[in-house]
């Protein structure tokens, strides 16, 4: 069996507490069959971070973007493009929009939005999208700026079924995370088993977000195996279906080879 880690950030998990190194991640996700990671930067340092860190290893992807919470200061939209561009990215981001925590830089916010977007439809590459507090503008924009030209995928999605339809029907993906096994969390849960199974993928946004039963430890890729259970559950399938059908959709939006996926 083969799951894929579709969004986790391995720069920020602890190395000192947790994990000897990168490759003590590895080996426990593998464990429990989690065996391909794509790790996303949201600052172009970060990236850079990234890209020292994972190396050569052909089981970790990357993806290059700004985050819609780190406006405050303009990045080199240049360099981003040329960054955008190295083989070893397979998506951009993430990108999106962000009003909870920073209503100030909406305007700049929407401006590397659409810049992400294009940058992903001149290379031929899907964007990540992050979005909270801003469901219509980010809607809005993935509309306006023809997203399906390139494709992508709503993460860590915490919004309604009637956004997730409007999603599918632009051919969006949709990633849930461990949110998805929390208690209060019936509204995702509802939105879940309505996306169908060709179109979901599954995450940890570690070291955030780390699902039931490991609420309150830090996250990490092993644990999408427990996002992948407890979504089988939810859609009636048994682990390996789930696993594959996340898997192929994984290699079919980000277009990574399924030799690659163990497939």
């Amino acid at each position: 069996m083969f799951i894929v880690d579709s969004h986790c950030h391995l720069d920020g998990l602890d190395y000192e507490k947790q994990h000897r190194d990168l490759d003590d991640v590895i080996a426990k996700a593998a464990a429990r069959d989690v065996k391909f990671m794509l790790a996303i930067a949201t600052t172009l340092p970060d990236y850079h971070t990234l890209k020292a860190l994972v190396g050569e290893r052909d089981n970790i992807a990357l993806a290059c973007g700004v985050h819609p919470l780190n406006q405050e200061t303009p990045y080199d939209v240049e360099e981003f493009r040329r960054l955008a561009a190295e083989d070893q990215v397979i998506a951009l981001g993430e990108t999106g929009l962000d009003y909870f925590y920073q209503q100030e830089t909406k305007a700049q916010q929407q401006a590397s939005f659409r810049e992400h977007i294009r940058t992903g439809i001149a290379l031929n590459k899907p964007i990540i999208v992050h979005t909270r507090d801003a469901r219509e503008d980010t809607l809005a924009i993935l509309r306006e700026e023809q997203v399906e030209k390139c494709g992508g995928v709503l993460h860590c999605f915490t919004e309604d079924r009637e956004t997730a339809e409007k999603l599918l029907d632009m051919g969006f993906y949709i990633s849930f995370s461990g949110i998805l096994t929390f208690r209060n969390a019936e509204q995702i849960r509802d939105a879940a088993r309505y996306v169908p199974l060709d179109r979901m993928l599954v995450e940890t946004d570690s070291p955030y977000l780390a699902p039931v039963p490991h609420r309150g430890k830090e996250n990490q890729p092993a644990f999408t195996r427990d996002v992948a259970d407890y979504m089988a559950v939810l859609k009636g399938v048994d682990i390996e279906t789930l696993a594959a059908a996340t898997t192929e959709n994984f290699s079919r939006l980000f277009h990574v080879p399924m030799s690659r996926l163990g497939g």
